[in-house]
């Protein structure tokens, strides 16, 4: 067998499309590439093709992985979805992640956990809110129904708590601030209900239409 062709990658210009005997065979770090003596028109063994895509490719992604997660904790899919962007193929990836399940490296509960305390503390939001955040990371339903299921705060003591800090010093019954405040808890994904009950413990009237 002879590597035929060789093209960069276009959207990942530090990888390279390697043909053999005029098809495509594997993609290939060009640092790999170079290290392995590979050049066009060379003779390459179905061992040697077998060796890049299951252990340099590999090697090589767990490698960018484990950079990625040592910034902060990543979810399953934040990891696959930076792989994949990196020009991997899903196989490579699945074994990357697998392994690093395994080790502790990945671990959705404990991301799911971290998420719903920083949030609690830094942006305030319902319940229902956090959750959609979380399945839009790849969290499973189960597991974000079991976290928020542990988080004790209620969502009426929550907007309770934001319109004291956000509106505590403006008249509520300025009809543009009661519109403010209203707004501005619909957007944390508190129900009408919840937002009506808490702002008329500040003394506003807001009506069923807001």
């Amino acid at each position: 067998m002879v590597i035929t062709s060789v093209e960069r990658n276009r959207k990942h210009r530090d990888r390279l499309s390697v043909f053999v005997d005029g098809r495509f065979a594997f993609t290939i770090s060009e640092e790999d590439y170079l290290s392995l003596n590979l050049y066009e028109k060379s003779e390459i063994t179905e061992e040697t093709i077998e060796y890049i895509r299951n252990t340099v490719n590999f090697r090589d992604a767990r490698s960018r992985a484990v950079r990625y997660l040592t910034l902060r904790i990543r979810t399953e899919k934040e990891v696959r979805d930076k792989l994949k962007s990196e020009g991997f193929d899903r196989e490579c990836i699945s074994r990357v992640i697998d392994e690093l399940k395994a080790i502790g490296y990945i671990n959705n509960q404990l991301y799911a956990q971290k998420y719903v305390f920083d949030r609690s503390k830094l942006k305030p939001m319902s319940k229902k809110m956090m959750k959609l955040q979380l399945l839009s990371k790849g969290i499973s339903e189960e597991t974000a129904d079991e976290v928020l299921s542990d988080w004790k705060a209620e969502d009426s003591d929550v907007a309770r708590s934001l319109v004291k800090r956000k509106f505590g010093k403006y008249d509520l019954g300025d009809e543009k601030i009661l519109r403010k405040a209203y707004m501005f808890l619909a957007h944390r994904g508190f129900t009408g209900d919840t937002i009506r009950e808490v702002l008329r413990e500040f003394g506003a009237e807001p009506g069923d239409e807001q």
